[in-house]
């Protein structure tokens, strides 16, 4: 499918998609939804992320989640993948980490999501974790399931969403 006939097509399923939901809703406020085009404050984010999620979360230690930490770090980045953190305090509550381990938590969730390989760390003014780079999860994914480390319904599942949705860096 070249660019134009993507282009007609996510037209066309963008026209069906407001006709749909007008059907089901009716004439809706335009101020009461959010529309990425009109309004500031919002980032690019994989389609296929609940499915990366479960994947990094199986990878983690045991009992010790990291997606929430991922996830915010995904809120703050930009189209360079790099991150400065200026507060790990803020960073660890918006992971969900509260009370006076909510930044050793955060910490400990870092290094895991490092060790992983999702995200590369350095250190600066802030600390330890002052810039955050965050690689492709497909290519590092990938490497996992090569290596035979990534449970197959999972990565099969990531696997049909990436081709639903156009994604090719699994492919």
């Amino acid at each position: 499918m070249n660019i134009k006939q993507a282009s007609v097509r996510a037209s066309r399923i963008q026209k069906n998609n407001q006709r749909l939901r007008n059907q089901l809703w009716g004439d809706i406020e335009p101020n009461k939804i959010w529309n990425r085009k009109e309004s500031t404050g919002y980032t690019t984010l994989p389609r296929t992320m609940p499915i990366i999620f479960q994947i990094i979360d199986n990878l983690a230690e045991k009992s010790k989640p990291v997606s929430a930490v991922y996830f915010s770090l995904w809120c703050r980045v930009f189209d360079e993948s790099f991150i400065e953190i200026k507060n790990q305090e803020q960073m660890a509550f918006e992971s969900g980490y509260s009370g006076q381990r909510a930044v050793s938590t955060w910490r400990s969730r870092m290094k895991n999501l490092s060790n992983l390989g999702f995200i590369d760390i350095k250190e600066g003014a802030s600390g330890e974790f002052s810039y955050v780079l965050l690689f492709n999860p497909y290519m590092v994914i990938k490497t996992y399931h090569a290596e035979g480390k990534i449970q197959s319904i999972k990565y099969n599942a990531l696997f049909a969403r990436a081709l639903e949705v156009g994604a090719k860096d699994l492919t």
